[in-house]
C-alpha cells in the first residue's frame, strides 16, 4: 500500500517519517509546486498523510482511491471538509501528538508574559543593567494566582499536570465536565464561564476552532477579566476577537497577552499588536518540536495500519464521523 506524505516536509524530518514508516508501505513525497507529479501519486495512493490544507484544485480529481487522510495536527479548520465529503474519506487529527509541546509553550508564554521577558533581554542586549528604580517595572510570580483554562481536552490536561508544580489555583471550562475522580486527579476546578473569566488571573486557551468557538473571547468576555489579568492562545486565532483584545490591551483593561497564533497568519508587517510591549508573540510553533516528530507520526502510521487491516481509524473529525462504520471503512 501506498502513503502520500503531503506537503514535503524537512529532510530530517523526512528521515524520521521514512524511518518509522511500517513494512508492507511506500512512502512518497512529491514537490508540493509539482502538480502533475502530485496528481499521479494521488491516484496512486491508499493513505494521505500530512499538514494537509487545501491541495491545489486539480489534483483532487485524482484522489480516488484513498481510503484515510490522516492530519500530523490536531486542528484541521484549514482542511477542505467538503471535499473529503465527496470522495468520502474520513479525516483523522493527530491524537493528541502535540499535547505535551504545545502544553510546554503556553506554561512558557504565561511566564513570559508575567516576568516581563521579551522586555528584558532587549534592555539587556541594548545595554540596560537594571537601570530603572528597583520596583519601577512590574515582575509577577504565577504562583498562588488563578489559571483559568478554557478547554480541558488533551492539551488543556497537560497544561493542568505542568501547572500544578507552581502552586497555582486551576479552574477550567468545557463543555464537558470530568468526573470527581478527574478533577481531583488534576487538580481542576469546573466554574461555569463567566465565574472563570471574572476571577482569572491567567486565561488560557485550548480549544479547537469550530462555528460555536469562534469568537468565543470577545468584548464582552474581556471586560469580565480583571485588569491585572494575562490571557495566552496557543489555540486558533479566531477564538479571539482581536480587535477587542487590541482595544483592551491599549485601554489598560488587561495586563498582557502570550499569543501563538493570531487572526491572519502570517500578520500583515504593521500589525498593531507589534508595538506592544506586554505582548509576546511566537510564529503558530508550539507544536512542532523536534521530540513531537516520532510522536505524530508513530500515530499517524497506528492509524493507517489499522484502516489497512480493515478497522475504524481513531481520531476521525466530528462532522465526517459517519463515514466511519465500526469494523470497516466505506469505500
Amino acid at each position: 500500500m501506498r502513503i502520500l506524505l503531503y506537503p514535503r516536509l524537512a529532510p530530517d524530518v523526512f528521515a524520521i517519517a521514512s524511518n518509522l514508516c511500517p513494512a508492507g508501505f511506500e512512502l512518497s513525497a512529491p514537490e508540493p509546486t509539482d502538480t502533475a507529479r502530485l496528481s499521479e501519486e494521488l491516484a496512486l495512493s491508499d493513505f494521505l498523510v500530512g499538514f494537509v490544507g487545501p491541495l491545489p484544485e486539480s489534483t483532487w480529481h485524482a484522489a480516488r482511491k484513498l481510503r484515510l487522510i490522516q492530519l500530523l495536527s490536531a486542528g484541521y479548520d484549514n482542511f477542505p471538509i467538503d471535499r473529503a465529503r465527496e470522495l468520502r474519506v474520513p479525516v483523522a487529527t493527530n491524537g493528541g501528538a502535540n499535547a505535551i509541546a504545545v502544553a510546554e509553550h503556553a506554561v512558557m508564554l504565561m511566564l513570559a508574559v508575567l516576568r516581563r521577558l521579551v522586555q528584558l533581554d532587549r534592555d539587556v542586549r541594548a545595554g540596560g543593567w537594571r537601570q530603572t528604580q528597583r520596583g519601577d517595572l512590574r515582575y509577577h510570580e504565577i504562583c498562588g494566582k488563578r489559571v483559568g483554562l478554557i478547554g480541558l481536552g488533551m492539551i488543556g490536561r497537560e497544561v493542568a499536570r505542568r501547572l500544578r508544580g507552581f502552586g497555582v489555583d486551576l479552574c477550567y471550562h468545557d463543555t464537558r465536565r470530568l468526573s470527581p475522580e478527574e478533577e481531583m486527579a488534576l487538580g481542576v476546578t469546573c466554574l461555569p464561564l463567566d465565574d472563570l473569566l471574572s476571577t482569572a488571573d491567567v486565561l488560557s486557551l485550548h480549544l479547537p476552532l469550530l462555528p460555536e468557538t469562534r469568537g468565543i473571547v470577545g468584548a464582552r468576555e474581556l471586560a469580565l477579566l480583571r485588569p491585572e489579568a494575562i490571557i495566552i492562545n496557543t489555540a486558533r486565532g479566531e477564538l479571539v476577537d482581536e480587535q477587542a483584545l487590541l482595544e483592551a490591551l491599549t485601554s489598560g483593561r488587561l495586563a498582557g497577552a502570550g499569543l501563538d497564533v493570531l487572526a491572519q497568519e502570517p500578520p500583515p508587517p504593521h500589525h498593531p499588536l507589534f508595538s506592544l510591549e506586554q505582548v509576546v508573540l511566537t510564529p503558530h510553533a508550539a507544536g512542532p518540536t523536534w521530540e513531537s516528530w516520532p510522536r505524530r507520526f508513530a500515530n499517524a502510521y497506528a492509524n493507517v495500519e489499522r484502516v489497512a487491516r480493515g478497522a475504524a481509524p481513531h481520531w476521525v473529525i466530528p462532522e465526517l464521523k459517519d463515514l466511519v462504520f465500526p469494523g470497516q471503512i466505506p469505500l
